[in-house]
């Protein structure tokens, strides 16, 4: 049974998207909870692009996020995949109070910058799966300051080596670093991504940019280095493990330049 609030956002949000076809009650059960669309137009300084969003609330929410679908013919798959992603990160945040008509809103908001990330990572795709020559091997070296969201930080970053084709490491520990391998305009385009995205959460919980990462190297990947295979995270790392781990996937000299100075 859904309580009296969610019921109270159901009417609210009926009221707010009154226009014909604009709000549309697909199913209503004790069971599976509520299913419904709303079809609204995203406003930017470029052009209105309409928009078509199902929400299916199950009858734990808004304890439980809701989940999403978006669809529109003026985007790309791409975009409605990369929508539908960060508008589900966005619930997690803003789980146990109704949030619908609030995810709406931060979706207006911050349109133009989540689209235009999906942008990115679908033209690097292009280029990824035509797999970068050997001249166009590079490897990368980043330092992250911290993570207050620790989980949908790691998720968003596999997620972008793995969409980009890039391999490596990412080393939690007193210093949290990046190293990657792959062509180098996929480096490119992850830096640009760490740096632009919004990857993490600020003190009161609002999502934010990464403003403290620094590139502590992006050099062409020579013989003195070997290729690593897959991306893989490594938690819960001494200043000993670290210089390890760099030993086994054979970076040691990028460890005894770049890294050991800051331990």
């Amino acid at each position: 049974m859904m309580s009296e609030e969610v019921l109270d956002e159901l009417s609210a949000l009926s009221v707010i998207y009154c226009r014909t076809n604009e709000f549309e009650l697909l199913e209503d059960s004790a069971e599976r909870g509520f299913v419904y669309s709303i079809n609204t137009e995203i406003e930017t300084a470029e052009k209105n692009t309409p928009l078509s969003l199902i929400f299916r609330l199950s009858p734990e929410y808004p304890h439980t996020p809701p989940e999403v679908s978006v669809c529109s013919r003026s985007l790309s798959r791409r975009q409605c995949e990369e929508l539908r992603e960060r508008i589900r990160d966005k619930a997690h945040i803003l789980r146990s109070r109704p949030m619908i008509h609030e995810l709406i809103l931060w979706l207006q908001q911050n349109f133009s910058e989540l689209t235009a990330t999906a942008d990115h990572l679908q033209n690097q795709n292009t280029v990824a799966s035509k797999g970068p020559t050997v001249d166009d091997l590079w490897t990368a070296l980043l330092r992250l300051d911290h993570m207050r969201s620790k989980a949908k930080y790691i998720k968003l970053i596999e997620k972008w080596t793995s969409e980009l084709g890039l391999t490596g490491r990412l080393y939690m520990g007193k210093t949290i670093l990046i190293l990657l391998q792959g062509g180098r305009k996929s480096i490119k385009e992850y830096i640009h991504l760490q740096r632009t995205a919004k990857v993490d959460v600020d003190s009161s919980g609002k999502r934010c940019k990464e403003k403290m990462m620094s590139v502590l190297c992006e050099i062409p990947l020579s013989s003195d280095y070997k290729r690593i295979p897959t991306f893989e995270v490594k938690e819960a790392l001494s200043s000993e493990d670290l210089k390890k781990e760099f030993d086994e996937v054979g970076s040691l000299k990028l460890y005894q330049e770049f890294v050991s100075s800051l331990l």
